[in-house]
């Protein structure tokens, strides 16, 4: 059966379900935010009444201006991440929360800085690779064996002291060979500009360092549109004594011009202390824990009004929506920091839990990047119906799927399953036995025609067109998807909330009775 024929079969039975569990397929004019603040949305439909778009978007908007003020970043370990942290603190302590602030070591690596200095004046956008040392060179750019011309085939800097059989092959020496680097001219202590192809990354550091280079510079190849851009790649497993950034096209062919020189900066790593927030519930069973998380913190590149402060701000309408409420279970909202340097704040926290605390929670429900522009409403594959990539997720991440797509058969809404690829905050969860679930909206991904057929939006263009860009602003958007999410959020949080009997068989509150499994929709 087809996805939107699965979800058409299914749709009666999920809005009668959907009612019955307290929230109504059709609702009349919504209350004021004057009566949300003052009364209990104990109910799913009190609940879904109050959680608004307006109330996301405003967080969101706080959330921009924060960048605006931090040199457009809310990356973890900078003044726009501590910013962020400020905010969501002051708002949930202002809806009646006590807040704790999870503090976790965290490595920072300040932005690198490529700037031109000669013929031309200018800074462009950089990164360093990975395994590059740290260190300040201003001197002369020399380019190695490049080739500006279409298709822009290239060696450069695979020919020198060493040498590798394929890429991913053990780098050797090669002391008889040509050498890119004597045939370029190349003066040691120069800044060696590199172009990308023909051998690896790792190859092209080694020669340019054995050359004597006191910096380098790799540029993307430009031989077609998706090798245009800045790349910032790996020098693994070489470990570089100098520093190396990279480059688009376009700025490697500007830094390419006779009498070109330039600053290469790579800040050396600082050692921090940073902060994941966390707000509970007043009351509920603290030994059946619901968590519901989204990382707060952004790129470099940009302010991550969608990744992930479409997250972060859904969650929090959700919360402070849930302020005066008492469901049955704990339940504990997160914010996460460190997300986009490799899942750092959230791991710290589960792996700082005592064997006893991790078996408190129930679930964890990762919310991020909820609002992308040409989006497709995905919901992580708990049960590995999809049979792509990942396993299925511990036991009760499959009714966890089921859940979410309860809501969305019940609004009309069709879904489509998405992998556990253990890129976001659930992995760590996932990695301790605990059922996860969640929401995504795309993030790099091309949509397909097919999926265009059943949401809408652009074929061939990302989920997100500005994901990890400094374009991730809050007009990075859309509406319908952040809105419809938004309340699915608040479903399952306070569905959950209230009851995990189909998760661990808890008894909870009568009447969040959800149907028995064969009224659930197929996989």
């Amino acid at each position: 059966m087809s996805q939107r024929s699965r979800f058409r079969a299914f749709a009666t039975i999920a809005i009668l379900v959907f009612t019955v569990a307290g929230a109504p397929a059709a609702s009349a004019a919504p209350p004021t935010a004057a009566i949300c603040e003052a009364r209990n949305n104990d109910n799913l439909k009190k609940l879904l009444d109050c959680v608004t778009l307006e109330g996301v978007r405003e967080h969101q908007a706080a959330l921009q201006a924060i960048a605006d003020a931090n040199n457009d970043t809310r990356q973890s370990g900078t003044q726009g991440y501590e910013d962020s942290v400020d905010y969501v603190v002051e708002r949930l302590q202002a809806a009646g929360y006590a807040v704790t602030l999870d503090e976790f070591p965290f490595v920072f690596i300040p932005a690198a800085v490529l700037q031109q200095l000669t013929p031309i004046n200018a800074t462009y956008p950089t990164g360093a690779f990975t395994n590059s040392a740290s260190g300040s060179e201003t001197d002369a750019v020399t380019a190695i064996d490049i080739n500006l011309v279409p298709p822009r085939a290239n060696t450069s800097g695979c020919d020198g002291a060493f040498t590798e059989a394929a890429v991913g092959a053990p780098i050797v020496p090669d002391p008889t060979g040509p050498d890119d680097f004597v045939n370029s001219g190349f003066v040691a202590g120069q800044i060696a500009l590199i172009q990308r192809g023909g051998c690896s990354f790792a190859l092209k550091a080694t020669n340019a360092e054995a050359a004597g280079a006191d910096a380098v510079i790799i540029f993307n190849q430009g031989n077609d549109p998706t090798r245009e851009g800045l790349i910032v790649g790996t020098l693994a497993p070489f470990v570089a004594s100098v520093p190396v950034v990279g480059a688009s096209f376009a700025n490697g062919a500007a830094l390419s011009q006779s009498g070109s020189t330039a600053l290469v900066d790579v800040p050396a790593a600082q050692n921090l202390i940073i902060e994941n927030v966390l707000a509970e519930t007043r009351g509920g069973d603290p030994n059946n824990v619901v968590m519901a998380g989204a990382h707060l913190d952004s790129v470099a590149a940009g302010p991550g009004i969608n990744d992930n402060g479409s997250g972060s701000a859904a969650i929090l309408e959700v919360a402070e929506q849930l302020a005066k409420s008492k469901p049955r279970n704990t339940v504990r909202f997160a914010w996460w920091g460190g997300e986009e340097a490799g899942l750092v704040g959230s791991t710290a926290y589960v792996n700082g839990l005592s064997q006893p605390e991790k078996d408190k929670i129930s679930l964890y429900l990762n919310f991020d990047m909820v609002g992308s522009p040409n989006y497709v409403f995905f919901i992580y594959d708990g049960d590995n119906s999809d049979g792509v990539g990942a396993p299925a997720g511990p036991a009760g991440s499959a009714q966890i799927e089921k859940t979410f797509e309860r809501y969305f058969a019940s609004v009309d809404e069709p879904f489509k399953g998405t992998d556990f690829s253990g890129r976001s905050d659930y992995g760590p969860f996932i990695a301790n036995g605990i059922p996860a679930g969640g929401l995504f909206t795309g993030a790099e991904g091309v949509k397909t025609p097919a999926e265009v057929a059943i949401w809408g939006g652009t074929a061939g263009q990302q989920y997100d067109p500005c994901y990890h860009l400094a374009c991730d602003t809050y007009a990075n958007n859309n509406d319908h998807a952040l809105s419809v999410n938004a309340d699915a959020i608040a479903y399952a949080t306070l569905q959950y909330g209230m009851s995990t009997t189909d998760v661990n068989g808890a008894k909870g509150k009568g009447n969040f009775k959800l149907p028995p499994p064969e009224e659930l929709p197929a996989q």
